[in-house]
């Protein structure tokens, strides 16, 4: 793990890249580096995240500056930007259940080709996509997601890299932490080794590969 600036850390981010963001509804996610994000114009740039927040915050602000292509997500009810965008076709939009939408990411994180899920059968979607009868009952094969950056919002790292969260803040974080190829954490606070309990760490360090540095 190296710690680095938030300035340094978008800079490793090549435009096309894809992102996985933590947060929900802005919440638990990483506003310094999407700010960044913004500030450097990096573009082409898929997002994976439960949602596209707001107008004005988290990746909302990624949407407004036009930087996203495409955005996997599982709604956008919340950023009427998108949804113009979307209808525009200025973001491919992949809208998947929340559900499927974060085992897929933790089957990438955890080694696993996808999920089975009855969550979409007979309905538009399982278009395209392999069935399997289990037991007698029918389940959609959903393939794993992966990133090429895992962008994580903590609220305590020490200086190995281990991360805690607080509250809902916690979300989908620790899960994309798994799954990027290449993980940058931000946290609100950075302590010694050894504030943190060992019990209370929830992202390890090893996972960890930039955090930014206050």
């Amino acid at each position: 793990m190296q710690t680095t600036t938030v300035e340094e850390a978008v800079s490793r981010i090549p435009d096309g890249a894809s992102l996985m963001v933590g947060g929900f509804m802005g919440v638990g996610t990483p506003e310094r580096l999407m700010d960044e994000l913004v500030r450097q114009g990096k573009r082409n740039l898929a997002v994976i995240a439960n949602d596209t927040a707001m107008p004005g915050v988290g990746i909302g602000k990624l949407v407004s500056a036009g930087l996203l292509r495409k955005a996997i997500t599982s709604h956008i009810g919340l950023n009427p930007e998108t949804q113009k965008k979307m209808l525009a076709g200025e973001i491919e939009v992949d809208l998947v259940p929340q559900g499927t939408l974060i085992e897929r990411i933790r089957s990438a994180g955890y080694g696993l080709g996808g999920v089975l899920t009855p969550t979409g059968v007979g309905t538009v979607v399982e278009e395209g996509k392999r069935k399997l009868e289990v037991d007698g009952r029918e389940y959609l094969l959903e393939t794993a997601l992966h990133a090429d950056f895992a962008l994580v919002q903590a609220f305590l790292s020490d200086y190995f890299g281990n991360l805690t969260y607080v509250l809902t803040a916690r979300n989908f974080n620790p899960v994309i932490a798994m799954a990027g190829k290449t993980v940058i954490a931000d946290a609100e606070h950075v302590v010694p080794v050894g504030m943190i309990s060992p019990d209370h760490i929830i992202t390890p360090a090893a996972i960890v590969d930039y955090l930014v540095r206050t």
